[in-house]
């Protein structure tokens, strides 16, 4: 195992990026360096081509719109992916436009109880990365701001938006397990298969998986157990895999940075959290589709109801659905599959073949209208077991 790799790539991020830093602290500036070159546009689809046809009279409205967002100046983003990624996506949206941004990363629970509290009144413009089900959730709460985006034509299916335009989806990751092969070798243990492998008295203490109080992975895996097995088979289920579960972390992508160093055996999350371990230099890490089907998560970005700078929000959403944005989250270690037609798909998430195909018909409508009562039968079918595992810092 070589941590070379990360240590130069966090040396890098901590020398070139202004970050912001943990949850709960202050949004921090983007930096002002100049903005990398987009990958050229590839695999235009026929809506694309029609957008291009289009040209002239959207080319009008974003010229006005970058007018407006100019004027208001300053645009301040909550973002819910890997800070590496927010931080890039920032900084080249400040270089672009020369809109002052600032940013702040919290977990997609936090975002939605913050908005929630505030009420109408965000202290944030723009929701940025993230699994879909907390947005669902403010959609449902009427916090999140319709907007009819021009480049969502550019989107590969309709599915990966909000059909009332609230939200829209920038990439897809897919759920899985990532296990610690040396480790396992060690315990003279053979991988998990399938999600009721996990339950195993083998595994005992062995895996983690995210708090869905504050990481909308962990609402999907609730989400994913109740479409799959029912909702009492899944919360029995739940009750089973607490008791091979060693810490359940704040962020959904916490699991995966426990497996390459041992502390955990198996995490379970988003298989592209994995690859970017693999690439930082752990091959002791293996990753696994579960062989009874999985989800995948719709990575989306969206607009506050009621936020300060509504155009330089717009220009966001027109921005994150663009190459300038997608196309550049490689460079943070961000292995996501687009769902933009002019987006160039990173070729180190193709190279590990992850089978997209073994997903279930994923019901949005059921998560958006009842995740929030999910996540409260998932703690009182766990009760008293619901202890200091669940971090929240």
């Amino acid at each position: 195992m070589k941590k070379k790799l990360a240590l130069l790539l966090t040396c890098s991020m901590v020398l070139g990026l202004t970050a912001c830093g943990g949850s709960g602290g202050e949004a921090t500036t983007a930096a002002t360096e100049p903005a990398a070159a987009s990958t050229e546009a590839s695999g235009q689809t026929e809506a694309a081509d029609k957008a291009e046809a289009d040209d002239t009279k959207d080319g009008d409205g974003m010229e006005a719109l970058i007018e407006a967002a100019k004027a208001e100046g300053e645009l301040t983003v909550y973002g819910s992916c890997e800070e590496e990624y927010l931080s890039l996506a920032c900084k080249n949206f400040e270089d672009l436009y020369g809109i002052k941004t600032k940013f702040q990363r919290l977990s997609t629970s936090e975002v939605y109880t913050k908005i929630s509290e505030e009420a109408g009144k965000p202290s944030a413009d723009v929701w940025f990365g993230g699994t879909t089900d907390p947005y669902n959730e403010a959609v449902a709460d009427g916090l999140l701001m319709e907007y009819k985006a021009m480049n969502a034509v550019n989107l590969i299916s309709e599915d990966y938006k909000d059909p009332t335009n609230c939200w829209y989806g920038i990439y897809k990751g897919i759920l899985g397990f990532m296990v610690n092969t040396e480790e396992l070798s060690r315990l003279n243990l053979e991988a998990p298969k399938t999600w009721d492998d996990l339950t195993k008295e083998e595994y005992k203490d062995l895996i983690m998986l995210s708090n869905p109080n504050t990481a909308g992975t962990a609402k999907l895996v609730i989400n994913t157990m109740i479409q799959m097995k029912g909702h009492d088979e899944a919360m029995e289920y739940f009750k089973a895999l607490d008791g091979n579960i060693s810490q359940y972390t704040k962020s959904g992508s916490g699991p995966s940075k426990m497996v390459g160093p041992g502390e955990c055996v198996i995490g379970i999350g988003f298989l592209h959290d994995g690859i970017y371990q693999i690439l930082q230099g752990y091959d002791n890490i293996q990753l696994i589709v579960p062989e009874d089907g999985t989800s995948f998560e719709v990575g989306a970005t969206a607009i506050f109801n009621g936020c300060a700078h509504p155009n330089a929000a717009k220009l966001w959403i027109e921005y994150a659905l663009s190459p300038e944005c997608v196309d550049h989250a490689k460079e943070a270690g961000s292995y996501q599959f687009l769902v933009l037609s002019n987006g160039a798909q990173p070729e180190e998430a193709a190279k590990f073949g992850l089978d997209m195909n073994n997903t279930i018909d994923y019901d949005f409508e059921d998560a958006k209208a009842n995740s929030s009562k999910y996540v409260e039968d998932f703690f009182a079918a766990l009760g008293s077991s619901a202890d200091d595992r669940f971090k929240t810092e």
